[in-house]
């Protein structure tokens, strides 16, 4: 049965002073009653009051939920959270959720991407790789037994030639010419069968190079994969800030380490053993290559490094960053990079970091997880609790 999300409850405060308005929406489910959204219905939004007096700013609510991955198409909105793919109609404020009850085996939603014309790519938390077809509804399922590296799925990425590159907890995929249904099409790389040339088998983030070369974002680093040769990059080889020019601005605490023996383990490898904050330079949360071939990563406390090829500069809050701790980064079609924190979005162009955008702004939530760019319009920004869209 379709599962028909529509606004539900609607707040709708005039800003006289703005000469605008401001809209926030709630969703719950009205066909068959899901306790878990109706009960945040009546919450308050996530918001500083200033917010309300900004009419570029809408806010959609989606509960106690992480919005990982947002896909942008002209008709259709597509946000991955932590409790399922919500499909967005814009033009008729009509919502769709798939989660395990219709076809997903996890509900954890980390990656949404358009593959084919009718085809959409998530990757799941625990659920492998579903690929859903919008002309009969349905998805198929590619997991460990089809040759996935890890049913944890972090990041798909598409190549020019078909090839399917897929980023997992236990290494990468790549799947020959996209041939998924094909077992001998699926090649899975990791630490030990490329002698170190993938850094850590934990990957985050994939993206093409200007020359057609694969980019992996890793716990262990940055690597790029180019005519069958691996190369790869730490802090040691300038990623990310050193520790002592970041430990007195670093005020997210929240240290792996101490909730993880992988993440421990892996401080004591790579000799941080005796950093007990949340510092991890090695450690690439977001990758993003721009249109000029300029490698952009996002370190856990390290803050932004931009990598061209031989040398790295990285860039801290003294520098204008937000925060050390980059989530998401996503070049935009003005080519401005953006950079998600943990403490709000800034922009970076030719004259630096500018237009910090927070709560207090407009924002739904100050911790910043995706985005992606609609119509050259607006800006869908994801992150804990809801969407915000901002008009450009």
């Amino acid at each position: 049965m379709h599962l028909k999300y529509w606004l539900a409850t609607i707040v709708v405060t005039a800003a006289a002073a703005a000469g605008g308005w401001y809209s926030t929406v709630y969703m719950t489910h009205a066909e068959n009653g899901h306790a878990e959204y109706a009960a945040v219905a009546g919450e308050p939004v996530n918001a500083a009051p200033a917010a309300a007096e900004n009419p570029k700013f809408t806010h959609f609510r989606i509960g106690n939920r992480n919005v990982k991955s947002i896909h942008a198409e002209p008709e259709a909105i597509w946000v991955g959270t932590s409790g399922g793919l919500i499909r967005y109609d814009p033009a008729n404020d009509d919502y769709r959720l798939f989660d395990v009850r219709n076809g997903l085996l996890a509900n954890g939603v980390f990656h949404v991407s358009r593959w084919r014309p009718g085809q959409m790519l998530v990757g799941t938390y625990g659920g492998g790789l579903g690929i859903y077809h919008e002309s009969d509804d349905r998805f198929d399922i590619y997991n460990v037994p089809e040759g996935l590296a890890d049913a944890f799925v972090y990041d798909v990425l598409v190549m020019p030639d078909g090839d399917l590159w897929i980023a997992t907890w236990s290494g990468a995929n790549r799947v020959r010419g996209g041939r998924l249904a094909d077992p001998d099409a699926w090649e899975t790389y990791t630490v030990e069968n490329t002698s170190g040339g993938l850094p850590n088998d934990w990957v985050y983030g994939l993206d093409i190079g200007k020359n057609g070369e694969v980019w992996l974002a890793t716990e262990g680093g940055l690597a790029r994969f180019s005519d069958g040769n691996w190369d790869n990059w730490n802090h040691a080889d300038g990623q990310g800030a050193p520790y002592e020019m970041v430990k007195a601005d670093n005020t997210f605490n929240t240290d792996p380490a101490t909730m993880s023996d992988h993440h421990a383990r892996q401080k004591v490898e790579m000799g941080l053993q005796n950093v007990d904050t949340a510092y991890n330079p090695n450690y690439i949360v977001a990758l993003e290559v721009d249109r000029d071939g300029i490698v952009w990563v996002g370190t856990w406390g390290g803050g932004l490094a931009r990598f061209d090829g031989k040398n790295f500069t990285n860039y801290t809050v003294r520098d204008g960053l937000p925060s050390n701790h980059v989530f998401m980064l996503h070049e935009d079609d003005n080519e401005t990079l953006w950079i998600g924190t943990s403490n709000g979005i800034v922009q970076f162009d030719d004259e630096g970091f500018q237009g910090r955008l927070t709560v207090h702004d407009g924002l739904f939530s100050n911790t910043v997880f995706s985005m992606d760019t609609h119509r050259d319009e607006f800006l869908w920004v994801g992150s804990f609790g809801g969407v915000t869209r901002l008009q450009m």
